[in-house]
């Protein structure tokens, strides 16, 4: 059984108060607040390991390289990826897709082939795509919405053809929290040879992801959502594909040699990774990782959908009112609006009792356009979110309805 308040000791910040209330942190689909043991681990890099790493012989550059180089097994073991140099350290997801984008469609993509997207993407996994479209003259599909913000399968499948060449969703929405099949899509595509790439940003923190079974070619999340450091992110891709693949940046650590006339590539993952990352994300990484793993990622889970199905039953109760993305299949994220109220005035006035929420088209403006509003708010839970909290939320937003309405 979880034990919240071990859990909560672990966060320094949850101590904090906001304009004089108790801190309470819904904000988590932005970002994770970050253990004490990640913090540590930056601290003690640059105290203690602050070098360099991969072309150092002296004693401070191997050592933080070993500490990077750990982080990257540490994401090989918790995401079920068959080798380590499938693994590419980036900035973060709308990096990872970027890289995609740039380095797949150079070896792979011509004018005329079909890249499929879905109307719920984040613009991270949107704007890529869209750009190929007006640079490469590719052909940009999106698949529509049901009625309940699912994604509508049947028309997905009507959409691929023997031009498909990529399909990029995301496999739980960032605004709605709708988890998609995507074992289904991945394998609707295959029957046309298509490749899949999953923005895995907000299923990563929520569930657990392997591979090996779902068997998608690309797969990008941030560590910032994992509770680990920001400007860490994590692109997998099958090792056939990186090795066909050019480069996507160019610089120092990426070769094996170069002369006036050629270069030689380095081998996965350096290929991929030019000039001096952020390295002390490699060792905080993998103490995010250890964080989560010593909960277990199962328990997390059970506690995200208990705080999710308790606030929107409350929520339910509230008739101003409206919940978008009424699906039973959710991770932890409500997005919902006071009717006839701008999610600005509510958001304000939910942090004027402490009570951090996220408003605003939450980078989904296709989605929003599909809704018809201009945006919502969003309150996204973590593991060390409680029922307590939620009720302080319920309390601050039926606050907000006799305020605004």
């Amino acid at each position: 059984m979880l034990n919240i308040n071990h859990v909560r000791q672990q966060f320094p910040i949850l101590t904090e108060t906001v304009n004089g209330k108790p801190l309470v942190y819904f904000d988590n689909g932005a970002t994770t607040q970050k253990p004490q043991r990640v913090i540590d681990a930056i601290v003690h890099y640059y105290t203690h390991q602050n070098s360099n790493i991969h072309r150092g012989v002296h004693a401070l550059s191997r050592t933080a390289t070993d500490a990077y180089e750990l982080g990257r097994t540490a994401v090989q073991q918790f995401i079920g990826a068959k080798h380590a140099h499938e693994i590419i350290f980036t900035k973060g997801t709308t990096d990872s897709i970027n890289l995609v984008a740039n380095s797949f469609s150079r070896a792979f993509l011509k004018t005329g082939d079909e890249i499929i997207v879905s109307e719920m993407e984040h613009h991270s996994n949107f704007l890529p795509w869209q750009n190929l479209r007006d640079e490469k003259g590719i052909v940009l599909k999106v698949i529509p919405l049901t009625a309940t913000q699912d994604l509508d399968i049947e028309a997905y499948k009507k959409l691929l053809s023997d031009k498909t060449r990529l399909v990029a969703v995301t496999q739980v929405s960032n605004t709605l929290g709708v988890i998609n099949p995507v074992k289904e899509i991945i394998a609707e595509a295959k029957k046309y040879g298509a490749k899949v790439l999953l923005d895995g940003a907000q299923a990563v923190p929520h569930m657990k992801v392997d591979m090996q079974e779902l068997d998608a070619d690309f797969y990008a999340f941030s560590m910032h959502k994992v509770y680990g450091p920001t400007g860490m992110g994590v692109l997998y891709a099958k090792e056939e594909l990186l090795q066909a693949m050019p480069p996507y940046q160019y610089g120092g650590g990426i070769i094996k040699s170069v002369t006036i006339g050629t270069s030689e590539w380095a081998d996965l993952p350096n290929k991929f990774e030019a000039g001096t990352p952020n390295i002390e994300a490699g060792p905080a990484t993998k103490a995010a990782i250890d964080f989560v793993n010593e909960i277990g990622i199962e328990a997390i889970a059970k506690h995200e959908h208990e705080l999710l199905i308790y606030a929107t039953k409350q929520l339910q109760a509230i008739q101003e009112t409206e919940i978008y993305g009424n699906t039973a299949n959710k991770a932890g994220v409500i997005s919902f609006n006071i009717k006839k109220v701008h999610p600005f005035d509510t958001g304000t006035l939910l942090d004027q009792m402490g009570i951090a929420v996220r408003t605003g088209h939450h980078c989904t403006q296709p989605l929003m356009h599909c809704l018809g509003i201009p945006g919502t708010v969003r309150a996204s839970f973590a593991v060390y979110n409680t029922i307590e909290e939620v009720d302080a939320f319920i309390t601050g937003v039926k606050k907000a309805v006799k305020m605004l309405l």
